[in-house]
């Protein structure tokens, strides 16, 4: 896109973000929602719409689209009903879907989102409503037929429509990368786009530069993955600032995102809401959220990302960059507080979690981490106290411990011969062996050439077999060269 482009049109973007409930029936049958499972085995007289069948709310899926509420500062509606939304797709079994058009379960709202360059976006959200989804169509090239998938149809969504507050693709994904992480914390859905429990529909226009006056919007459906959605953004604010600075008109229209082409495409014109002919679900009761069940639900949060990355930083002392990356997944922040129960030595704990703990994650994705917090502070331990340096204890004794984790870190540095010898009585009569085999290397330092003092360390340490205190060694040598 030239300069010019981005300088004259300002980018207004609205996000509406599916997110697939982790309950295990649907919203309103009883239905398994198992990922994976053969097409159509998940199905019943209620999902497939058959006559004198009738919805029951599901309790659990209430509870979590309050959790979400909560999490983003909204207004929980205290009483709220469900609507009919009506059009004919092949997997929508009913003709009509099952949504809140008028009473959303949470209004308003916002999600701190942390930008690349550290400023901190609130991104105001307009609601968040629960809906039922609709089955999946399957085009194969083998078949001219359409095939119907109706195990997803009736599972439990949220959906999170933003305020038109966006001003950037890269502000868009980093508000669905926190969305995203939110709902893993919460606990209400694994948050994986690849399986279709997080996907994503951006409403996109663009207006002049310094005007109130919003464009001509166009929706992009069915994104389903971060790096796709701000592709997506990116190429149609593009489009539409071509086409006005042709002269253009700019269609109010449903569009896909083609990856390969890197461009949108026409899908079909945008339906308004009274195409929907909306109107109350006659076959639900209104529910109502008591003031009891209300603070059951909040007693039950817990801490959210923005709050940890703040607690790790006040209270751990850690590094911004440090919290952020601990704080990434909401195991990796509970398994770094527990260790620090054992140990006051916060940082060490923070780099042995991004470090040797994080690399073994990624290397052994769902195989879990096998050695306790206790454990891995004790570790720490044996390099705060010297005993070992962090290089050994992170590749020796670390991978040892995760083969045998009944094991202590001191028995294993025991059973390896590593433990650091910190006696200086030990360590001088190997330091004084060296200088007198490399005595053109003493004068050189003599002479002013003191980054020499390294050779000599190293020639200790392998002498002994690297069990030399590094520090200790190092202030010995100097003081012999001093003196020589």
């Amino acid at each position: 896109m030239s300069a010019f482009a981005f300088v004259n049109y300002t980018p207004v973007i609205g996000l509406e973000v599916h997110i697939q409930l982790a309950t295990t029936s649907k919203l309103f049958a009883g239905d398994s929602t198992t990922y994976g499972a053969e097409p159509n085995t998940q199905v019943s007289a209620i999902t497939l719409a058959h006559p004198g069948t009738l919805p029951k709310l599901n309790k659990k899926a209430v509870e979590y689209a309050v959790k979400m509420g909560l999490a983003c500062e909204s207004e929980i509606s205290r009483e709220f009903y469900f609507d009919r939304k009506n059009y004919f797709y092949p997997d929508l079994p009913k003709g009509y879907q099952i949504t809140q058009h008028r009473t959303p379960v949470c209004k308003g709202g916002i999600v701190p989102v942390r930008m690349p360059d550290g400023i901190v976006r609130a991104v105001r959200l307009n609601r968040i409503h629960l809906e039922e989804d609709a089955g999946k169509s399957i085009h194969e090239s083998e078949h001219t037929e359409t095939l119907l998938d109706f195990n997803r149809a009736g599972v439990a969504l949220l959906e999170l429509v933003t305020e038109p507050v966006i001003r950037s693709a890269e502000e868009a994904g980093a508000f669905l990368s926190e969305i995203r992480k939110l709902v893993r914390y919460l606990g209400i859905s694994d948050g994986n786009m690849e399986e279709g429990s997080l996907r994503c529909d951006a409403n996109v226009s663009v207006m002049p530069e310094g005007s109130t006056r919003f464009g001509q919007k166009v929706e992009i459906k069915n994104l389903n993955s971060i790096r796709f959605v701000q592709q997506a953004i990116s190429a149609e604010i593009e489009r539409q600032i071509t086409m006005l600075n042709a002269g253009l008109r700019i269609k109010s229209e449903t569009r896909l995102y083609d990856p390969v082409s890197g461009n949108t495409a026409a899908m079909r014109t945008k339906e308004e809401l009274n195409d929907y002919r909306y109107f109350p679900e006659p076959d639900l009761s209104p529910v109502v959220i008591s003031e009891d069940w209300l603070a059951t639900i909040r007693l039950a949060m817990p801490e959210l990302p923005w709050q940890r990355v703040e607690k790790f930083v006040a209270h751990y002392g850690l590094p911004l960059y440090d919290a952020l990356v601990l704080t990434e997944a909401r195991e990796l922040a509970d398994y770094f507080e527990t260790v620090c129960r054992f140990t006051s030595n916060y940082k060490a704990v923070s780099n042995w979690i991004m470090g040797p703990v994080k690399s073994y994650c990624n290397d052994n994705p769902g195989n879990g981490f096998p050695l306790t917090a206790n454990l891995l502070a004790e570790l720490v331990g044996l390099v705060e106290t010297n005993q070992v340096s962090f290089s050994v204890a992170s590749q020796k004794i670390f991978p040892e411990l995760i083969k045998n984790p009944s094991k202590t870190a001191l028995q294993v540095a025991q059973q390896l011969n590593v433990l650091q010898e910190s006696n200086a009585g030990v360590i001088l009569p190997v330091i004084k062996s060296v200088l007198n085999d490399y005595p053109q290397k003493v004068n050189e330092y003599k002479k002013g050439k003191k980054g020499i003092i390294a050779m000599f360390m190293g020639e200790v340490m392998k002498r002994t077999q690297g069990k030399a205190d590094p520090k200790l060694a190092t202030e010995l040598i100097r003081k012999q060269l001093e003196n020589q």
